[in-house]
């Protein structure tokens, strides 16, 4: 969920079940949560909907510890990737892989993905007009992002043909995921694209 969402490690551990909102394909976070200090709503691609329904329970924590009333802890990403053969990447690299993947992969403007990382907008001129979270043009985005991790040649959402030659052309930022996480690479059923 990690990567789908290019969520920080601790928004993603510490997420309950009462933060998301299944029929809208939103999980909001609470500011308190955020590090801006600003509640930040996620699109949820179909992909991510599908490993929601994998997970046991609906009430509580998303991932919950082995403590009763506790969640994961903050070094169980870092242990898995540890265990996979993956000793020098970080968690916090999947989101630097999706912000080079949306800079030079697609033709999502900077805003979107910065948004989508829920970065604060240093212009404070253009922070104080801009009000808007570009929620739909996020969900997109994420819903093109799903679809590069799982495979990253297929491209049938898309119709115009610049955009879907740009999304094609195997970038740094598309080498990168795909030598490290293999797995997101094979082919995955219709029902995880959106489109």
């Amino acid at each position: 969920m990690t990567i789908l969402t290019a969520c920080r490690t601790s928004e993603v551990l510490l997420a309950t079940w009462s933060e998301f909102d299944l029929d809208n394909k939103v999980w909001t976070i609470s500011g308190e949560r955020m590090k801006a200090c600003r509640p930040h709503r996620v699109p949820l691609s179909n992909a991510v909907l599908q490993l929601l329904e994998g997970l046991d329970g609906r009430e509580g924590y998303l991932f919950p510890g082995a403590r009763e009333g506790k969640p994961l802890s903050n070094m169980a990403m870092t242990m898995v990737m540890r265990k996979a053969g993956h000793p020098n990447l970080t968690v916090h690299g999947f989101r630097s892989t999706f912000r080079d993947w949306a800079a030079e992969e697609t033709h999502y403007a900077n805003i979107v993905a910065e948004q989508a990382l829920a970065h604060v907008i240093g212009n404070a001129a253009e922070a104080a007009y801009r009000r808007g979270d570009l929620l739909e043009k996020r969900r997109a985005l994420m819903a093109d992002w799903a679809i590069f991790c799982h495979h990253p040649a297929r491209r049938e959402r898309h119709t115009d043909e610049e955009h879907h030659r740009r999304l094609t052309v195997p970038g740094k930022a598309g080498r990168q995921l795909r030598q490290r996480l293999p797995a997101l690479t094979t082919p995955q059923p219709k029902e995880l694209r959106n489109g």
